[in-house]
């Protein structure tokens, strides 16, 4: 089957002295029933992208196919109809009860689903009366993810969906973003939490300075880290300190890195590693001030690539 989103050489330039460039030849491919992820820190470039794919900007050059149609021409309105948006924060009428807002948002689409069906799909069928000055956020976001919904689209677009909610109804949501896959439905996601993307997302791309520097499943993503395990300590600052490059030759230890005065070393066999780490520790007469081992995860994968994690803060 042909992609459902297809980017090839994506560049957008804002004018300026010296022009801005957001996007510098973006590639992208993304398949038919998969939830896929767009990663990226501030300035990156991921929110850009994907208002381009959405059709909200115009890119600078490169080409762009959305469901095998283009925009910009006489496909537009076909793409619309068969693509459903959640934003980070939709903004809905508090007068309105959650029913009416569905009723409205129907009526923008030439075919879809019942209003009824849409709140059932987010299991909102017990707040169909209530206006919208009632609901929770967690309950409101599950009603922008029904408006999305509700032209029982092909591609769904869900921008930082659980931003700012408590853990139960983020997971509320997760539950509702697989149903949605389950059910056939590709699934553009961005999210601020590696965890979420690590769940949800079959495959994720990381994207940096306007291109993506890393695609694949987040499985594959950690294992080319080079080991799957992480150990995570700081020494005292009144004893030596210690360069993170200083333990790459030790045994088990497949790369090294320094996060903001915390040593990081990913291992493939934490047993054969962490005695040699602190062998070294005492001969260099360097005093722990703390030690974790877990894990290695997405996380892990997106500050070795860029430097940052990604919840410092949104585009």
């Amino acid at each position: 089957m042909p992609p459902t989103i297809r980017c090839q050489d994506l560049v957008k330039t804002y004018p300026g002295k010296p022009p801005v460039e957001a996007v510098r030849g973006l590639d992208l491919e993304v398949h038919p029933g998969e939830c896929f992820g767009l990663l990226g820190p501030n300035g990156a470039g991921k929110t850009t992208t994907i208002e381009i794919l959405e059709g909200l900007l115009t890119p600078t050059s490169g080409q762009v196919e959305v469901l095998g149609k283009s925009w910009g021409g006489s496909e537009e309105e076909e793409i619309r109809q068969r693509i459903g948006i959640s934003l980070q924060e939709t903004r809905l009428s508090d007068k309105l009860t959650v029913h009416e807002t569905i009723v409205l948002f129907r009526s923008f689409y030439n075919q879809g689903i019942t209003p009824d069906e849409a709140l059932g799909l987010v299991s909102l069928h017990e707040k169909a009366n209530a206006r919208i000055s009632s609901l929770s956020g967690g309950q409101k976001q599950r009603l922008a993810v029904a408006c999305a919904l509700v032209g029982d689209p092909l591609l769904v677009f869900l921008d930082e969906p659980t931003t700012g909610l408590d853990p139960q109804s983020r997971r509320q949501l997760w539950d509702v973003v697989r149903d949605l896959r389950d059910g056939g439905r590709t699934i553009m996601l961005t999210t601020h939490y590696m965890d979420e993307a690590e769940r949800l997302c079959d495959r994720v791309a990381v994207v940096d300075q306007g291109k993506v520097i890393a695609l694949g499943t987040p499985r594959d993503l950690i294992t080319r880290l080079g080991g799957d395990q992480v150990i995570e300590f700081r020494v005292k600052e009144e004893g030596p300190q210690l360069s993170h490059e200083a333990f790459g030759s030790l045994p088990g230890v497949q790369s090294t890195f320094c996060d903001a005065g915390t040593i990081v070393l990913h291992v493939e066999e934490i047993h054969a590693a962490l005695p040699a780490v602190m062998d070294k520790l005492r001969a260099d007469q360097a005093e722990l001030a703390q030690l974790t081992t877990r894990q290695a995860s997405l996380e892990d994968v997106f500050v070795t690539l860029t430097g940052r994690h990604l919840r410092d803060g949104g585009e």
